[in-house]
């Protein structure tokens, strides 16, 4: 099988941990010769926030107030992933990276390093109204109706810029994927895409 590099983005309720996790389980059943390098940046800037450092205790701070760390922080995050653990021999998948359009001609230059030949984006397209649905059916602290609505707004203003970015580049497809059915359903719509 191609090695893959996929990177996940959608809004919140989207599923986008869920349909990363499917496509890694995917992977690693019909690939074993191949193991799947999973990044999701969320996960560890909360475990670097338990940190005593004062930039753990600045990170920890600017996500309790709900603010925007500045770029080189998630860049410096996933570099740090990326040089660990790359082998070169690897499936990729990435959640959460190059939220902003200013990070994305970086991952972009990184990939090229790596000589991750194509890169495919999914985009898990919701409609305002079914993640909002989602995110008050989870029940997880940060989903709370003021928390969710600065979620979606930042989301557009952000991540949908970005998104747009990766257009620029030739070795890079955009997949716009329906994800307001079942995860599931979603789920086979990416394998189309992927052509998996």
């Amino acid at each position: 099988m191609e090695l893959q590099t996929v990177i996940f983005y959608g809004k919140a309720g989207a599923g986008k941990g869920t349909q990363a996790q499917l496509l890694k389980k995917y992977l690693e059943e019909r690939d074993t010769e191949h193991p799947v390098l999973y990044v999701e940046t969320g996960a560890a800037f909360r475990d670097f926030a338990k940190q005593s450092s004062f930039t753990a205790l600045r990170v920890k701070k600017v996500l309790t107030e709900g603010g925007l760390l500045p770029e080189f922080l998630p860049v410096w995050v996933w570099t740090d992933i990326f040089v660990k653990y790359i082998t070169e021999n690897e499936h990729i998948i990435l959640d959460g990276l190059a939220r902003n359009s200013d990070e994305v001609p970086v991952l972009a230059r990184a990939l090229e390093f790596y000589q991750r030949p194509s890169v495919n984006v999914v985009v898990l397209n919701i409609t305002q109204e079914k993640a909002l649905e989602r995110l008050r059916g989870r029940a997880r602290s940060d989903d709370s109706g003021e928390e969710i609505q600065r979620r979606l707004t930042w989301y557009e203003k952000n991540v949908v810029p970005a998104i747009e970015r990766w257009k620029q580049f030739p070795q890079v497809l955009v997949h716009d994927i329906d994800a307001s059915e079942t995860p599931e359903e979603g789920h086979k719509r990416i394998l189309q895409a992927l052509k998996l």
